[in-house]
């Protein structure tokens, strides 16, 4: 039975034309599935289905997703996370996911990424707290100094005095959430084409339940990023949100709303 599913043209070319075509067919396609973004049950005879190959150095799987979770898109990952994504499939993350760092692009900054769910106009919303564990300076330059706040408000996020309200949507940067977990935050390429990462982790992150909850509700994340030093690594979200609202009372905290990768 023909199946509803999105193959995208990438993904077309990646497992050829026939595979595709049996795909659609519903000849190797599953009926139910379990979403490898909001990790929840779907059926690709009933609702529309994207499918998402997820490509590493030797291998590729191929996985499904709702289709208003995730777009049909092909995911470059390391042999390694490929190999550990398999083997947490229909695993759930627990407890609040602290990034170790990770390297940033273009700057090359190690960032420290944190979620955590924010409270603002009465709504809970799944945030990502970025800090530098050291300053950084514009590329190109040398030096003492810190810029990154000004390269970010140059990308479009904006400054925060206080947290009273979700900052605006800044449109071309998103936030991809795939198999249940955290890869990568994704900003324009400058040549026009596929977003690029400006933050991937090394190994995809864990996020809570009720995170995963509220990023599919809203569509979108929250960033929060502050300069080294601002937030720290707060071991509970009440303590977070009073660093938090600390650096925006210092001046030292920018925010934007960040779709999820295809929405």
């Amino acid at each position: 039975m023909p199946r509803m599913l999105d193959v995208s043209d990438a993904v077309r070319a990646e497992i050829g034309d026939e595979e595709a075509d049996r795909l659609l067919a519903g000849e190797n396609a599953p009926g139910s599935y379990d979403c490898t973004s909001c990790r929840t049950p779907g059926d690709s005879e009933q609702e529309r289905t994207s499918t998402v190959l997820f490509v590493g150095d030797e291998t590729a799987v191929l996985a499904f997703a709702h289709a208003s979770c995730l777009p049909s898109q092909v995911v470059q990952v390391t042999e390694e996370q490929l190999q550990g994504a398999v083997r947490s499939i229909g695993a759930t993350g627990g407890g609040m996911a602290g990034g170790e760092p990770q390297k940033a692009v273009p700057e090359q900054a190690v960032l420290g990424v944190t979620s955590g769910l924010v409270l603002l106009d009465g709504e809970l919303h799944p945030a990502l707290v970025v800090e530098p564990t050291s300053p950084i300076v514009r590329p190109g330059t040398t030096g003492a100094g810190d810029d990154f706040l000004p390269l970010l408000i140059e990308q479009g996020f904006m400054p925060l005095t206080e947290l009273a309200s979700v900052p605006p949507v800044l449109h071309g940067w998103s936030v991809l959430l795939a198999m249940g977990q955290l890869h990568a935050v994704l900003q324009p390429s400058t040549n026009g084409g596929q977003p690029v990462a400006w933050w991937q982790a090394h190994q995809p992150l864990q996020v809570t339940d009720s995170w995963r909850a509220a990023a599919n509700k809203h569509q979108q994340v929250l960033m929060f990023a502050a300069p080294v030093g601002s937030i720290g690594r707060q071991p509970r979200e009440d303590l977070l949100r009073d660093a938090l609202d600390k650096a925006a009372a210092g001046g030292k905290l920018v925010a934007a709303a960040l779709p999820l990768a295809g929405t």
